[in-house]
């Protein structure tokens, strides 16, 4: 039975940052995914990352074929296709990358420190000795034999799927479950088109609840005419098929007329706060099965690395304390909290609120602008979220019948503050841990009422 200082399940963003991270500090690492490993990074994906997460992570930016164009912000498409709210600063400003040049890039950087990678090589499901998390049962994929590998501490970076923390018992300590309602499931295609796209400096996302309800479609250029385009909805009762409105409401458009598919696919993507608590004895989760993605657009790689990252961190000083426990190993949740995690729980209050607007209402609250392109930056980034409530605004509202939208954004601008607040007061003891998951619940449901 092989031992390891460390065990890592899945090559991705996460995986590879974690496995970087340890590695470097002199650990015996291994890094496990099913993929082949020249497949490794080849995954369907928007491809766009925002340039402050190379900044904080010290990365080098995406350079050569690895970048496929430069962003500077976002737009912002109402429903009725009459309003759009440019969105741009400092902190959209990015990337659309070569999904799998990139993938590349960050593996070979972990197996460059000196991770030991398995390749086309399957998780099959924890061991567990005593309430700890011991090492990993694992498959190869190619001699379909099983073998067992142990480490001191296993990390479960294999995305969505998350094959080990599904698996994990009761006593961990960890959610096993992901709410459907808290997931979207996406199909997206990368097209060439005849004619080059306008401001191709964009990326486009559109709103439209008929379309795609409790998510949205996007348009992201990645050249002169090709573009990736795709939908998300949300897996809420009788959601449709996202391929199947994709290409009956976005591709039957004159942008896409004559163009050609280049690749495409689906899969689910965790739109929700991360997991009240991620790490148990023995165990810590990274990534999309820590649900470390943005609430609002989805994108996961960003904080995804930085999962890895602090899990990384944090695993090279609980082996030198020889402390590898759920008390142990307590800090990574703490930090992540406070560095991402507040963020994302207030734009997961905001996603809920998205979530229960008419189209109607959005056309009416993006038309009058309540919310203003550099106040939807500063929230996404973050920030409180700000309402252009004027009094011109107000005499609008008392001649029309939207005084319940007015209350819907006051009551969720406020909810958002306190819950980003809340996070921030992420317990650093378990001992507290049951009082402060209690009150983030009711917080939750506030926004979900």
């Amino acid at each position: 039975m092989k031992k390891f200082d460390v065990i890592v399940v899945g090559a991705g963003t996460a995986g590879c940052m974690a496995a970087k991270t340890v590695a470097d500090a002199g650990l015996e690492v291994c890094l496990i995914d099913r993929k082949k490993k020249e497949e490794i990074g080849n995954k369907v994906c928007g491809d766009a990352i925002g340039k402050h997460h190379f900044n904080s992570l010290s990365l080098d930016y995406p350079s050569g074929k690895e970048l496929e164009r430069r962003m500077v912000g976002v737009t912002v498409h109402s429903p009725d296709m009459k309003t759009v709210v440019h969105v741009k600063g400092e902190g959209l400003y990015g990337y659309i990358i070569n999904r799998l040049l990139f993938g590349q890039r960050l593996l070979r950087d972990a197996i460059n420190a000196g991770a030991t990678l398995l390749e086309s090589t399957q998780a099959v499901e924890p061991i567990i000795k005593d309430n700890f998390i011991t090492g990993v049962v694992v498959k190869d994929l190619t001699s379909k034999n099983n073998a067992k590998l142990n480490a001191q501490v296993v990390v479960d970076a294999s995305g969505f799927s998350a094959v080990l923390r599904k698996k994990l018992p009761i006593e961990i300590g960890i959610e096993t479950n992901v709410d459907p309602k808290d997931v979207a499931i996406c199909y997206r295609e990368i097209r060439e088109l005849v004619e080059p796209i306008a401001e191709p400096e964009y990326c486009a996302i559109f709103f439209n609840q008929k379309v795609a309800p409790g998510g949205y479609y996007w348009i992201f250029p990645e050249g002169e005419t090709k573009v990736n385009v795709g939908l998300g909805a949300s897996m809420s009762k009788d959601f449709p098929n996202p391929k199947n409105q994709l290409y009956n409401h976005i591709l039957s458009q004159p942008l896409f007329k004559g163009s050609s598919i280049t690749s495409g696919g689906g899969g689910h993507v965790p739109t929700r706060r991360p997991l009240d608590c991620m790490v148990g004895n023995g165990v810590i989760i990274a990534g999309d099965a820590a649900c470390q993605v943005n609430p609002i657009h989805g994108g996961g790689m960003g904080p995804s690395m930085m999962g890895g990252a602090l899990a990384g961190k944090t695993i090279i000083e609980a082996m030198e304390r020889k402390d590898v426990s759920r008390e142990g190993l307590w800090l990574y949740n703490a930090r992540y909290m406070q560095s991402y995690g507040a963020k994302q729980a207030g734009l997961d209050a905001f996603r809920l609120l998205l979530q229960k607007l008419s189209d109607d209402d959005l056309n009416y609250g993006m038309k009058h602008r309540l919310v203003t392109g550099e106040d939807a930056l500063k929230a996404s980034m973050g920030e409180d979220l700000h309402l252009n409530i004027t009094e011109v605004t107000r005499r609008i509202f008392r001649g029309s019948r939207r005084v319940s939208l007015l209350k819907k954004l006051r009551r969720t601008a406020s909810l958002l503050k306190k819950v980003k607040a809340h996070y921030r007061d992420y317990p650093t003891l378990p001992k507290n841990f049951v009082v402060w998951r209690n009150k983030a619940q009711d917080l939750f449901e506030k926004a979900s009422g």
